[in-house]
């Protein structure tokens, strides 16, 4: 997710970047460096005491200098095309008188989990925190271009109830100055705010529209396997005869698939992945170095690195019922609003043969599910589940 905002802000012109980093730093450092490889040049803030956005935003004030800038927060995929409109229509405005800048508003059905945008026109005039009833509106879509001028904002700003210091409550003190923020508005069908699991599915359907507009082939495709739709196929990935790939799908570098598997739209196979014999995988995410073995059904899915999916795995991805799918989020039972949502599988996930998984259902890092087991709840980390059996032996007459 980092490196797909990244890459858009570089496409938008941008080439200097301040990343403010805590949770796994050492591994966000690791791989992005100084930028270099992106066409970047790339600083990182440490924000040692997690207080906030506003803080967050204090941390790199040193780097910026008197300019304005774009900002970015950490945990959403959108359309690369989204920071390019937002900075060519504020361009004019850049320097006007009591401008503080611009703010991306997200068209949703229900804002009960944001923070709702109050507008006139296209023009702010405060957010508000999250409603207690769902209604259509405009949510605060956590990306802003904002003049200099706000860090005297975030100094002012009282700590909340959370004892953080709030971006949008320092944005709200700047609109009571008098200082002007112009709302662009887009929808769900180019922005989410991953903040649940099956948010990933949405980023990667969304990246996937975006990023693949025409087909790529460049890995081996043998003669018998079919290729239809918009495919990407990178250097190095072998797709074996017999299968058969319906695009949107991003089969990356060491990949294997096959032979006569059916990958469907929105299938992305990262580094390394391996879908074997008879397999069928529908809008998933298989991540890097993961096997799935042969006879295996994945719908609305997503595989952590280093997994191992045994022969005859099925992760359901529709109710009985056909009802919306849920899922426990911090112990509470959270609907997903999607009728099709399969499994989520941590890193280092095995299954057994013949396991079946329900919809929704969680399974923590290094978990391992024995054959035959049919799972309807979550598994923390670090579990070995089996289901009992009862088994009576009669002689034969």
């Amino acid at each position: 997710m980092l490196e797909h905002t990244l890459k858009a802000i570089k496409g938008a012109g941008i080439e200097e970047v301040v990343m403010t980093v805590h949770y796994m730093k050492e591994a966000i450092m690791s791989k992005f460096g100084d930028g270099s490889s992106l066409g970047l040049r790339i600083t990182y803030a440490e924000q040692v005491d997690l207080l906030g956005t506003g803080h967050a935003l204090k941390v790199v004030q040193p780097y910026l200098g008197n300019e304005r800038f774009l900002l970015v927060y950490g945990d959403l995929a959108f359309n690369p095309s989204l920071l390019k409109r937002m900075l060519s229509e504020e361009e004019g405005a850049n320097g006007a008188a009591n401008q503080g800048g611009a703010i991306l508003g997200v068209s949703v059905d229900d804002i009960s989990e944001y923070g709702s945008l109050m507008m006139s026109g296209d023009r702010l005039e405060s957010i508000k925190e999250k409603p207690t009833h769902g209604r259509r509106g405009v949510i605060n879509g956590g990306i802003y271009i904002l003049q200099p001028s706000i860090f005297a904002c975030v100094d002012e700003t009282p700590v909340s109830e959370r004892s953080e210091i709030e971006l949008t409550s320092s944005i709200n003190l700047a609109l009571s100055k008098g200082i002007r923020f112009r709302v662009h508005l887009t929808d769900t069908a180019q922005w989410v705010d991953v903040g649940r699991p099956w948010n990933l599915l949405e980023a990667n359907r969304i990246l996937m529209d975006a990023l693949v507009t025409e087909s790529r082939i460049e890995g081996e495709v043998e003669e018998g396997a079919t290729i239809h739709g918009n495919v990407v196929v990178e250097r190095g990935a072998s797709v074996l005869s017999g299968s058969y790939i319906e695009g949107p799908v991003w089969v990356s570098s060491g990949c294997k698939v096959g032979p006569n598997c059916y990958l469907r739209p929105y299938t992305y196979l990262c580094r390394g992945a391996k879908v074997g014999h008879a397999c069928e995988i529908k809008a998933s995410i298989i991540m890097e170095d993961s096997r799935v073995g042969h006879l295996s059904y994945l719908g609305d899915s997503i595989i952590g690195s280093g997994s191992n999916i045994g022969a005859g795995t099925i992760t359901a991805n529709l109710r009985f019922d056909e009802g919306p799918v849920g899922a426990f989020i911090k112990g509470k039972r959270v609907s997903s609003g999607r009728k099709k949502l399969g499994a989520f599988l941590g890193d280092c996930v095995k299954t057994g043969i013949n396991v079946s998984i329900s919809p929704g259902v969680k399974v923590g890092y290094g978990s391992w599910i024995s054959p035959h087991t049919a799972l309807d709840r979550d598994v923390p980390p670090g579990m070995l589940v089996s289901e009992r059996r009862l088994f009576e032996m009669h002689k034969r007459r």
